[in-house]
């Protein structure tokens, strides 16, 4: 029999919500081997905030619940509960692993969604980088599963084009053609055929109609740019409502999302954040006004 969602990891991370504590857990998923996590931000007492589900950077193939920390942190600090999770890594454990165990910590963490997040919490998917590329591929499945209902995607700098053939991917890369991103999907998709599979290839989809509403950010310089605004505009185009912003002040991009040290960017950070709380706002229904007695 498979194992339950452990209900002493829900306790745990509704305990760390409620006390606005960064808590390590680790989340057992059912016919699959457990996954770490970690929670952030703080649910008021009584209140209802954003949950989201969140996935670190690192080209599929490197990173940790610390590179998540400074989304994570931001996300939190616009007033939603994060749940990071540490995704397996490519080459070990390439597509559709990843994104398998990002489904079902999503399914786990709907469920979890009263004691983290309150009740009748919206559930978010977000990520950066090669995260961003699990967010929109996550939601691509939650959609064709017709489970669980989103609130909202948040991508930041998501790498969406394994033909790396962009302008601005060749600018920041210097045309050179094994730049880690084109490694790191190799990596991942593992075999050529996957790289035409919308779950691994989020912006190849033919079908983008019914997704969750987006926030896409990139920066001036970010190599992954061009392809995360060409996505956007599809979005745009198949009815989704998106948001999209070139962050003028955000250098560096995207290893500052995904760096364990602080970015040094005060001012682009203050903006993201400023950009997630807008969203969050947006893409939550006003209270229902009391019927008249």
């Amino acid at each position: 029999m498979s194992p339950r969602p452990s209900s002493r990891s829900a306790e745990a991370a509704a305990l760390a919500a409620a006390q606005g504590v960064e808590a390590d857990l680790s989340i057992e998923l059912p016919g699959r081997a457990p996954v770490d996590a970690r929670v952030y931000g703080q649910r008021p007492r009584g209140e209802t905030v954003p949950l989201v589900l969140h996935f670190h950077g690192g080209t599929f193939v490197c990173g940790n619940l610390d590179n998540g920390r400074n989304v994570a942190r931001l996300l939190a600090g616009a007033g939603a509960v994060v749940v990071s999770v540490a995704y397996p890594l490519a080459p070990e454990s390439p597509f559709p692993e990843p994104i398998e165990v990002g489904y079902a910590a999503l399914e786990w963490l709907y469920k979890q969604r009263v004691k983290l997040g309150g009740k009748g919490a919206r559930v978010y998917l977000a990520g950066e980088e090669a995260g961003g590329n699990l967010a929109a591929g996550v939601a691509l499945i939650a959609r064709d599963r017709a489970h669980p209902p989103l609130a909202g995607q948040i991508l930041l700098s998501p790498m969406l084009d394994p033909c790396a053939g962009t302008a601005s991917l060749r600018k920041a890369t210097n045309d050179e053609a094994e730049c880690r991103w084109a490694k790191g999907w190799e990596k991942y998709l593992s075999c050529p055929s996957n790289a035409t599979h919308p779950y691994a290839v989020p912006s190849g989809s033919l079908r983008l109609g019914a997704l969750a509403p987006a926030l896409v950010l990139v920066g001036p310089d970010d190599a992954m740019r061009d392809e995360a605004l060409t996505f956007a505009g599809r979005l745009r185009a198949a009815g989704i409502d998106v948001t999209s912003s070139v962050l003028p002040g955000a250098a560096n991009w995207p290893k500052a999302l995904y760096d364990p040290e602080p970015s040094g960017c005060k001012a682009c950070e203050a903006s993201v954040q400023q950009h997630f709380r807008e969203f969050f706002s947006a893409t939550t229904p006003p209270p229902v006004a009391p019927k008249p007695s």
